[in-house]
Parts: C-alpha cells; sequence; structure tokens
C-alpha cells in the first residue's frame, strides 16, 4: 500500500470513528430528551406548584412567581423545552449522518429546517428575559419604574406566545421522519412513529392551541408517538456508535 492509500485509509477510519461518537452524543441527548416530558409531569405533582401556576395571572403575578420561586417561573415559561431543543441539536446532526445517503438533499432541508425553526424558537423564548425583569421590578424605587417595568414585561409575555419555531422543528421531525422510510439506518417503525407524532403535533400547533376537547386527544396521541420515536431513536443511534 502506497503512503497516499494508508493516508487515505487512515482518514477514512477517523471519520468513521467521529460518525460513531457523533451516533453515540445523539443517542444519548435524545434518551435524556425522552425523560424531559416525564419530568415536566413529576414537577406539575409537586406539592404547591399548581397552586402558584393558577396565581400567574397578571404580569406581576408572574414577576412574584419569579421572585418566589425562580425555577418554577423560568419552567412555566418553557425552560424544559428550551432544554430539549438544544439537547436535540446533535441527534439530529447524528441522524443525518446516518440517512444523508439515502435522499440527501431532503435530508439536508430538515436539518437545516430544524436548526432555523431552534434559532426561532430560542429568540422568541422569554424565560430568561422575564426572570431579569423581575429582579428589576423587585429593586425598583418608584411606581414609574414598576409600572414601565410592568408594561415591558406584558410585552414579553405577548410576543412570547409565538409557536412558530416549534412548529418549523415538528416539520423539519416529519422531513427527517420521511427520508428515514426510504431507507435501512432506521426501521420502518421508528420512521412511521416520528411521521405520525410530528404530523399530529402540527395539527395541534396550528388548529388547536391551547388544547381542549379534541386537541387533548391529539395532544396526547401526538405526546406519546413523539416520546416512542425519540425512545427508538435514540437506542438506534447508540446501536450504530458500537458496530
Amino acid at each position: 500500500m502506497s503512503n497516499s492509500e494508508l493516508k487515505q485509509a487512515m482518514g477514512a477510519g477517523t471519520a468513521e470513528s467521529n460518525w460513531k461518537s457523533l451516533y453515540k452524543v445523539g443517542g444519548i441527548t435524545v434518551l435524556i430528551v425522552f425523560l424531559i416530558p416525564l419530568a415536566e409531569i413529576a414537577i406539575s405533582y409537586l406539592p404547591g406548584v399548581e397552586r402558584a401556576t393558577q396565581r400567574t395571572v397578571t404580569v406581576v403575578d408572574w414577576f412574584n412567581l419569579f421572585q418566589t420561586h425562580w425555577f418554577l417561573g423560568l419552567r412555566n415559561l418553557g425552560f424544559l423545552n428550551l432544554i430539549a431543543v438544544v439537547l436535540l441539536a446533535p441527534t439530529i446532526l447524528a441522524i443525518y449522518s446516518a440517512i444523508r445517503r439515502d435522499h440527501e438533499a431532503y435530508t439536508a432541508f430538515g436539518t437545516i429546517l430544524f436548526f432555523v425553526g431552534m434559532a426561532v424558537y430560542l429568540g422568541n423564548s422569554r424565560a430568561f428575559p422575564m426572570l431579569s425583569l423581575s429582579g428589576q421590578y423587585a429593586s425598583a424605587n418608584t411606581d414609574a419604574q414598576r409600572s414601565l417595568l410592568a408594561a415591558a414585561g406584558q410585552t414579553m409575555l405577548a410576543e412570547g406566545q409565538s409557536r412558530a419555531g416549534i412548529l418549523l422543528i415538528e416539520f423539519a421531525c416529519l422531513v427527517i421522519s420521511t427520508v428515514m422510510r426510504q431507507g435501512e439506518a432506521f426501521s420502518k417503525t421508528t420512521a412511521y412513529t416520528g411521521m405520525l407524532g410530528n404530523s399530529l403535533m402540527m395539527v395541534l400547533e396550528i388548529a388547536f392551541m391551547p388544547p381542549h376537547g379534541a386537541g387533548m386527544v391529539i395532544a396526547a396521541s401526538g405526546g406519546l408517538s413523539i416520546m416512542t420515536w425519540y425512545f427508538l431513536v435514540g437506542r438506534r443511534l447508540l446501536q450504530m456508535g458500537r458496530l
């Protein structure tokens, strides 16, 4: 074997090792995301959480919540969802590596769309800005300052209601799940579970927010499907990382 061939072989081996490392990281992070909805449910049943949440009617109520239970305030404004979206980033990159040969154009489109949706969602989050405003409100010395801060908080809450980023992320995952169905890296069950879950969550975002009646059924079905997809994807990525 010539020196050039040896270098090419070594480079290919290093690249393969890097992809396997990404598979492992992506598998671990998506399994953490799988646990986040369970953490949400567990937090909801903690003593005093429901009562504190019901009190957040006005922006001043939000400020008071942040002052007394800052983590609960962040959580009620989607802090755990922020963590989930960030943790999904290496998973999406790992999936891209695994299925890019099946249909590279659509795989790249879905991956790019995910990161656009992530940027939009993170940019629209009002969790940490509201935490900052609550601190300023608590230290304000005059009614005029408090009124100004309350108005800023009210504007933030109104602007933070946009869920366009989540919708983009769900559409991106729908595209990626569809490409999964065409290849052999993931099972058809994994692909169809992702397609079903993300489709249902898109319907929920468009037509049933906040969820009520039929929306609750769609939310439960879509949520369970998405969690199953996360688990199947995580397990498969870890298997690929060991192969």
